[in-house]
């Protein structure tokens, strides 16, 4: 099905819950994000796992399909994380030997050391595209780590030069949405959450890498930004440090979150000229909104963004979120769309 032109249609971020049986929460909560791999999450033996993450894909495809959702995804259910799937594939990282990088907050994660160049092997993420095309009977989108958060994910052992090593990451990326787009999937989605993190290299190279990554990418392209899953940061700042910066990207679609925030909405108006995916649901509450509160979210945005420029969306990925509230959600998500749509 083509992307949908009615005004303010419903996507998720990327994510959504994946099955019990398919993965160990606890484990998976243990791990936090992972940049390394993790695959003690996963419940079901390696040589069975395929063809459970594929079923489990097809359960997320329904259910974003049963709920609404005009524009879905493979609920990234194959991955450990948004980002480690694509990150620990490319040439010129050793995730055998990981380092540690420690948060603002102080954790330590471990993370995959950069010993070489950066480069693009072959496809990661293509087969995972040609299955949701195959069985979406709506628009599709995939998603991918962004350059400059890969550049930040990592121990850098090789370059001298950040921006080099961001722009050697954008070129794999670019490798990697030219396969993507070949199998017929509508939408394209770079995650950059750490662009606002470090905005002063963001704006100094950031932006650059990310324009290298879309460099000859039709169709509609999407960056995300956010402050993180809700799961994991529960106390969020009312605004970000780096956003209408991206009003001068080369992608279409800016994806940011507002809902949990309670972000002031003005800020869109410096984002004129791109589309926004507005994130209308909290992630950290787990009472699930009423279509009638996320239609007002979305009519907050109005005065700011004209309603064929709107998408409705949650904050950020809904993968910790218990299934039947992320299912539920989704319900309220395309129901409260259609209540902003009609007016």
């Amino acid at each position: 099905m083509p992307y949908p032109h009615h005004p303010i249609p419903s996507t998720i971020v990327g994510s959504l819950p994946q099955p019990d049986w398919l993965v160990d929460r606890a484990t998976l909560h243990q791990h936090g994000v992972p940049r390394t791999a993790a695959a003690d999450i996963w419940r079901v033996p390696p040589e069975h796992l395929a063809q459970a993450q594929d079923d489990a894909t097809l359960l997320a495809i329904r259910a974003q399909e049963t709920a609404g959702i005009d524009i879905v995804t493979d609920g990234e259910i194959r991955r450990e994380s948004y980002s480690n799937r694509f990150a620990l594939a490319l040439d010129g990282v050793d995730a055998a030997h990981p380092a540690e990088l420690r948060t603002a907050g102080g954790r330590a994660t471990p993370v995959p050391r950069v010993v070489g160049r950066i480069g693009w092997k072959g496809p990661v993420e293509a087969a995972d595209a040609a299955f949701l095309v195959a069985h979406a009977g709506r628009a599709t989108k995939i998603t991918l780590p962004g350059p400059f958060t890969l550049s930040r994910q990592v121990r850098n052992d090789f370059y001298k030069d950040p921006a080099e090593l961001a722009m050697d990451y954008a070129v794999a990326v670019n490798h990697e949405l030219r396969a993507l787009k070949a199998t017929g999937v509508d939408v394209v989605q770079l995650d950059e959450p750490w662009v606002r993190t470090a905005p002063a290299e963001a704006a100094a190279w950031g932006l650059a890498a990310i324009d290298r990554a879309l460099e000859g990418i039709d169709g509609p392209t999407v960056v995300h930004l956010c402050f993180g899953y809700a799961a994991v940061v529960k106390e969020k700042p009312s605004g970000y440090s780096f956003l209408p910066q991206l009003a001068a990207c080369a992608a279409r679609q800016i994806s940011i979150e507002a809902a949990q925030p309670r972000l002031d909405l003005g800020v869109l108006a410096e984002l004129r000229g791109k589309t926004i995916l507005l994130g209308v649901l909290d992630l950290n509450d787990m009472t699930v909104e009423t279509p009638e509160l996320v239609a007002a979210r979305l009519r907050a945005a109005l005065p700011y963004v004209a309603p064929e420029d709107l998408v409705a969306a949650p904050d950020c990925g809904m993968k910790y979120l218990p299934r039947a509230v992320a299912d539920g959600k989704l319900r309220a998500l395309a129901a409260g769309a259609a209540l902003a749509r009609a007016g």
